[in-house]
């Protein structure tokens, strides 16, 4: 993952606020949201305040955690993860998306909330279990609703397979994470949600150039020391790229060939971290989880020591002061 890449790549099509806004901070739209920020996006959530998963009154089959999760703790680790990894958190209810028009053009997503200010998008991931009416009107009713017989009443909702599996829909730069198929369970929520940002990625990345056998990635981090000593050189690194990429429908010594090659290089070369910086972002992620643990659990579980390895020092002055 790289720190420099920018989901902001079309920038002929004028100014925005955002490239992405993702409407849902649940399961699906936070680990959306995450991997969308750390690939540079400038990204916001719109929490609807309802996520279908604080119905739950306990959270006990998400990969991590044994004994399960309250669904509180859960819910604020979610929206944690999403500020420190670059994304904006917006406390209101999204009534409307719509296209905006530039010169008899549609260019781009006004996303209008139920309290604060429209603002502009390039894309917009959907990610609200329960219904799309606030996408009413950017597509055919007819193909994203579909309408039911309950009780001799007709009921229409959103089409759980309006979306592809990869979460594109026939409205360019309309994503669905949810409702899917897959949102029935928090953790195939977040796998969804996952999958449809690694699709805006590549969408943007095509956009700005890149083919599409180029612009796939994966977001991880890799030791240092396993990488061969041959893998250090950049040098090493444009042969293989050429070698991979023979026969992309680009001219090999064309600007545009090497403007991705170049990028596509910073961004695998930036996945490797020393063993000094692993420990510091182990360290960090500790301290982090750390921070939402009931202090008096970790004391049970652990005992006195282990809830002081755990805390920095404002943690220790923060849980002093409440203890007095």
């Amino acid at each position: 993952m790289s720190d420099d890449l920018d989901l902001d790549l079309d920038e002929a099509a004028g100014e925005v606020d955002y490239d992405a806004v993702v409407v849902g901070g649940g399961p699906a739209g936070c680990s959306a949201a995450v991997f969308l920020a750390r690939e540079g996006g400038d990204v916001a959530v719109f929490d609807r305040g309802r996520s279908s998963i604080a119905r739950c009154a306990h959270l006990g089959n998400y990969l991590g955690f044994p004994a399960g999760i309250d669904v509180e703790t859960f819910y604020d680790l979610l929206h944690d993860h999403v500020d420190r990894a670059g994304g904006a958190l917006v406390d209101d209810l999204v009534e409307s998306v719509e296209r905006r028009h530039e010169d008899g053009e549609e260019t781009r997503f006004r996303v209008t909330p139920q309290e604060g200010e429209p603002v502009t998008a390039r894309r917009v991931v959907a990610a609200t279990r329960y219904d799309g009416e606030y996408l009413r009107g950017l597509d055919d009713d007819a193909a994203m609703f579909e309408t039911h017989d309950h009780g001799g009443e007709v009921h229409e909702h959103f089409d759980r397979e309006y979306a592809d599996p990869d979460g594109t829909t026939p409205v360019e730069g309309l994503y669905v994470a949810s409702p899917s198929e897959a949102d029935r369970q928090a953790v195939t929520a977040a796998g969804r949600g996952a999958r449809v940002a690694r699709r805006v990625v590549t969408d943007a990345r095509i956009a700005d150039g890149w083919w599409p056998a180029a612009a796939e990635g994966v977001d991880w981090v890799r030791r240092e020391a396993e990488r061969d000593e041959e893998w250090a050189d950049r040098e090493r690194w444009v042969e293989w790229f050429d070698e991979r990429h023979a026969d992309a429908p680009v001219d090999p010594d064309a600007e545009r060939f090497s403007r991705v090659r170049e990028a596509a290089i910073d961004s695998a070369l930036s996945a490797y971290v020393d063993a000094d910086e692993a420990e510091a972002r182990a360290a960090e992620g500790r301290r982090a989880l750390a921070g939402h643990l009931d202090p008096d659990a970790v004391v049970d579980a652990h005992g006195a020591e282990a809830l002081l390895d755990a805390m920095d020092d404002e943690d220790i002055a923060a849980y002093a002061e409440g203890a007095r």
